[in-house]
């Protein structure tokens, strides 16, 4: 009966093991699309460099940059949601200040990008 019971504990060890790491891999995807997001507000502002009036590609660019963020932010609260389950059990996941340091840091990221595309 004991080797069932330890038999189980493993089970479960690796299915947690897993949920961590479909975790993280969906936290990079979202940071990915947030990333892709700033791409394409970057691109605007090569495509559309000599628009008239350079106004209105900068403001389609910073919808592209502000999707960006939320994009970032929605994915740490996500990825938390999941960490504070995981909380409780054996479980070895990343610290949570992880999620939020990346997080910040390319908001921070995105804001000096659209900083410099409102320069141009």
């Amino acid at each position: 009966m004991a080797d069932r019971n330890n038999m189980a504990k493993d089970r479960t060890n690796w299915a947690q093991d897993r949920t961590i790491l479909a975790n993280e891999r969906t936290f990079a995807s979202w940071m990915g699309t947030g990333m892709a997001a700033i791409g394409v507000a970057i691109g605007l502002k090569a495509v559309f460099g000599a628009f008239e009036p350079t106004w209105a590609a900068k403001a389609v660019a910073s919808v592209f940059l502000l999707a960006a963020i939320l994009t970032f932010w929605s994915a740490r609260r996500q990825a938390l949601k999941t960490f504070h389950r995981l909380k409780d059990t054996d479980a070895e996941a990343q610290p949570s200040r992880s999620y939020t340091a990346l997080a910040a840091i390319l908001t921070f990221a995105t804001l000096c990008t659209g900083a410099i595309l409102w320069s141009l």
